[in-house]
């Protein structure tokens, strides 16, 4: 069962901000021995990822992989970079970088959306908080300026 949904809306447009943050939630996530899933939207966007948690920070170390569909997670890694989610039985936190509502929400602990300014990711972020909403689960929202560190 899913406890909780952090909406993180960020000022910025900029992809790259959004990305950033992505990954320094899920470093923050990692250190608390947390089994994290970051749901990515393309395959381009599945190797941003990965390449910016190689990269992002050089004190952070984050252990990862790129999981293919239908692939099982494996259990000594703490992060996947995934594009489909039809293979999960239950993770910690998924962090959805899509523009999609997930279905099987009982598969996650929690949820984090990044939801940057552009007026479309706010649009369907707004639609999938309304979905959460219609679902009774537990929201909470984390208005960021461009300085905010989590």
């Amino acid at each position: 069962m899913t406890d909780r949904v952090d909406f993180y809306v960020l000022q910025s447009q900029a992809p790259q901000r959004r990305w950033n943050f992505a990954c320094r939630l899920t470093a923050k996530a990692y250190l608390q021995n947390l089994a994290i899933v970051i749901w990515s939207e393309s395959p381009g966007d599945a190797k941003l990822c990965d390449d910016l948690l190689w990269t992002f920070d050089d004190r952070s170390f984050v252990p990862h992989r790129m999981a293919r569909d239908g692939e099982p997670l494996d259990a000594g890694t703490p992060v996947h970079v995934m594009l489909e989610l039809e293979s999960i039985e239950r993770v910690d936190l998924l962090i959805n970088l899509t523009t999609r509502f997930p279905a099987g929400l009982g598969r996650f602990a929690r949820i984090a959306e990044i939801v940057d300014a552009d007026p479309e990711c706010r649009r369907l972020g707004r639609e999938r908080f309304k979905a959460y909403r219609d679902q009774k689960l537990a929201l909470e929202t984390h208005q960021l300026s461009d300085a905010a560190d989590i």
